[in-house]
C-alpha cells in the first residue's frame, strides 16, 4: 500500500470513542481506575494452588534483547569487582570488606515494560487531551510513574492464541480480533469478565530465544490485534484496564486494511487509557496453564516509577 492511500490515524478513529475527562481534568492512568478494591479481591480468589510466575525477559541475556528495531540492547558493565582489587585500586573499608558494583545503558522500553499512556499521540494531545508539548524534555502528564505509584492488580486471563491455532508462534503479520479472544477463552473453558486484565501469547518473543536474530527481525511485522471500530468498541464496553503480550508492540505492527501503523495505541492507550504492556515472557505460564487448565489467576505489576519517563521495565507476578 503505498503513503498516499494510507490515511492519517485522525481519518481512522474519527468516530472512536473517548474516556477522557471520565476521571477527571488531572487523571494520568486512564482504565486503570477500574482496579479497585474489588477487582485485587477477585484477583486473589483465583489464587487455588500457590504457583508463581514471573513474566520479565532477562536483560543482557546470552541470545540479546528483544527490542523494537532501531533501539539498541541494554549494556552492563562492572565499574568496582575483584579487578580492582587485584591492582590494588579497590577503596578499603573498616573490616576490608571488598565489593562489586556496576551500571547499565538500556532504552526505558527495552525489556518487558508498561507504556506511559502520554506515549503517542496525534494531533496535538495525548491521553486526557494534555497538550502533546508536555512530553518535551519529558512526560510532564500522563508519564510511567504515576502507573508505578497505583500499581497493578486484579484478575488476570491468559488467551493463547498460538496453542489455539495449533502453532508454536503464530506467523508474522497474523492478525487476530475480540472475536478471536473470546473464540480461544471458550475453547480453553474460560470466559473474559469485565475489567480482567488480559494476557495474550503469539509465541513470538518466546521465538526469539530459539530462532536466529536476523531472522526474527526480517522485515519486521509481527503478529498480533488488528484494527476495527467493532474490537474498540469491545475493549470499552469489557472496561479492560490493560493488555499484556508477548510482542514488542501489543498490535499487528502495520494494520493490513488500511495500512496505518500501530492504530491501537491511538484507539486503546491515547482514547481510552487502556495501559500496554510488551515483550512479555508468557511461554512457561502458558504450558502450565494447558497441562491444568487454570488459565485466571492474581496478577500483579509494578513498573519503575521513573519521573516523566515514557515507559518503565517491569517482571510481573502471577499467582495461581
Amino acid at each position: 500500500m503505498s503513503d498516499k492511500k494510507v490515511p492519517h490515524v485522525r481519518e481512522l478513529l474519527k468516530d472512536a470513542p473517548r474516556n477522557w475527562g471520565k476521571w477527571g481534568a488531572d487523571d494520568e492512568v486512564g482504565c486503570l481506575n477500574y482496579l479497585t478494591a474489588k477487582e485485587a479481591l477477585e484477583g486473589v480468589s483465583q489464587v487455588r494452588q500457590g504457583k508463581t510466575f514471573t513474566l520479565q525477559v532477562r536483560i543482557g541475556d546470552e541470545k540479546g534483547d528483544p527490542v523494537w528495531p532501531g533501539r539498541a540492547p541494554a549494556r552492563r558493565m562492572n565499574i568496582m569487582d575483584r579487578g580492582h582489587y587485584n591492582c590494588g585500586k579497590g577503596p578499603h573499608f573498616p573490616g576490608c570488606y571488598e565489593y562489586a558494583d556496576d551500571v547499565m545503558f538500556f532504552h526505558l522500553q527495552g525489556s518487558t515494560q508498561y507504556d506511559a499512556l502520554g506515549h503517542v499521540w496525534y494531533d496535538d494531545q495525548i491521553w486526557n487531551g494534555y497538550d502533546a508539548d508536555t512530553t518535551i524534555g519529558g512526560l510532564a502528564k500522563a508519564s510511567v510513574a504515576p502507573i508505578g505509584e497505583k500499581g497493578v492488580v486484579g484478575r488476570g486471563i491468559l488467551i493463547d492464541m498460538a496453542r489455539f491455532r495449533d502453532k508454536q508462534v503464530l506467523a508474522p503479520g497474523e492478525t487476530f480480533n475480540h472475536e478471536d479472544l473470546m473464540n480461544a477463552a471458550a475453547a480453553q473453558g474460560v470466559k473474559i469478565q469485565k475489567r480482567d486484565i488480559l494476557l495474550i501469547r503469539t509465541g513470538w518473543i518466546g521465538s526469539f530465544y530459539y530462532r536466529d536474530s536476523e531472522e526474527f527481525y526480517k522485515d519486521f511485522i509481527e503478529p498480533g490485534l488488528t484494527y476495527s471500530p467493532e474490537l474498540v468498541q469491545w475493549f470499552q464496553d469489557m472496561e479492560i484496564p490493560n493488555i499484556v503480550t508477548d510482542t514488542i508492540a501489543n498490535e499487528v505492527t502495520v494494520d493490513p486494511v488500511s495500512g496505518v501503523a500501530l492504530p491501537l495505541h491511538n484507539a486503546l492507550m491515547r482514547n481510552l487509557g487502556i495501559t500496554l504492556t510488551e515483550i512479555a515472557q508468557l511461554d512457561p505460564l502458558a504450558a502450565d496453564c494447558a497441562e491444568d487448565g487454570q488459565w485466571t489467576f492474581l496478577y500483579t505489576a509494578a513498573p519503575l516509577k521513573v519521573v516523566g519517563g515514557t515507559g518503565a521495565p517491569v517482571n510481573p507476578i502471577v499467582i495461581k
